[in-house]
């Protein structure tokens, strides 16, 4: 049995990661956000464990991501994933293979169906109460 953890994402340094694999700046985020953002307020958010949910709804707005991505998003989980997708060798061939994909929309892939796993579990968990 797999042990699960409840802990909560880091919200502000999910939005940098996601910021990173767009290939996007702090200072073009900013400039993106309005005029009352600069580099300085958004290096200070990506800091930050919680962020206000309406200011959560701009940046990825922003981004062109679901809130759900940014509030949930498990680095560890994600690596888990990928390694255990990508890392099989057991046919011995194509030890170095080119993937031709986007991998912010690989990351959102993960995202949902570590969502559907969730959502499966919590189902089965309360099956269980029930009975």
């Amino acid at each position: 049995m797999t042990k699960t953890t409840n802990r909560k994402a880091h919200e502000g340094r999910n939005i940098k990661r996601f910021r990173e694999m767009l290939g996007i700046k702090q200072d073009a985020l900013a400039a993106d956000l309005g005029h009352d953002w600069n580099q300085q307020r958004v290096s200070l958010l990506e800091q930050r464990e919680t962020i206000e949910l309406d200011v959560l709804q701009q940046i990825a707005a922003v981004l062109h991501l679901p809130v759900e991505a940014i509030q949930n998003f498990d680095e560890e989980q994600a690596v888990n994933i990928i390694s255990n997708t990508f890392n099989d060798q057991s046919n011995g061939y194509n030890y170095y293979p080119n993937f031709h994909f986007n991998p912010l929309d690989k990351m959102v892939e993960l995202y949902e169906r570590m969502l559907l796993q969730q959502k499966e579990m919590i189902d089965r968990l309360e099956q269980l109460i029930k009975k």
